[in-house]
């Protein structure tokens, strides 16, 4: 299945318009934000080139453009915890993606968790810092889901 993406000339119509005109970057890629479809729970961030974004429309499955390595990266191929697209949006400006998903398997952190976001930034008052470097501590707020070792 081929299908174009709409231009992005006409301001008016990339914000209350009809037709998917993604912005992706210099770099070529859009950020991909997936969310678990049932809980809202932010899941984890990645980026996208339009070969990873069509893909990911025609599968219903997230695949996302790895930086690291340059190529694409189907979420899961790998460890077999894949990310079924339940649904997907773009924000205003058409520069965003967010994917609602249903998280096949015990995790989508290759660090071992249920979500990338595993760890708290403290704010205000809970801001401490070590006594050394004043570095600010995180605060560790999930417990692993699966050992990484046995799935990479």
């Amino acid at each position: 299945m081929h299908f174009a993406f709409g231009n992005r000339e006409d301001k008016e119509n990339i914000e209350k318009g009809s037709n998917f005109a993604p912005k992706f970057g210099d770099d070529g890629l859009i950020p991909a934000v997936a969310q678990d479809a049932s809980t809202g729970e932010i899941l984890m961030v990645a980026y996208m080139n339009e070969e990873a974004l069509r893909q990911t429309m025609q599968k219903k499955e997230a695949i996302y453009y790895s930086r690291s390595r340059s190529t694409l990266w189907h979420k899961g191929a790998t460890s077999g915890h894949r990310q079924e697209v339940i649904e997907m949006r773009t924000d205003c400006d058409q520069d965003v993606v967010l994917l609602k998903v249903k998280q096949i398997g015990p995790g989508c952190c290759h660090a071992g968790y249920g979500s990338c976001f595993y760890r708290k930034v403290p704010i205000g008052d809970e801001t401490e810092t070590t006594a050394q470097n004043s570095i600010v501590q995180l605060d560790q707020c999930e417990e692993q889901t699966y050992d990484p070792e046995q799935v990479y």
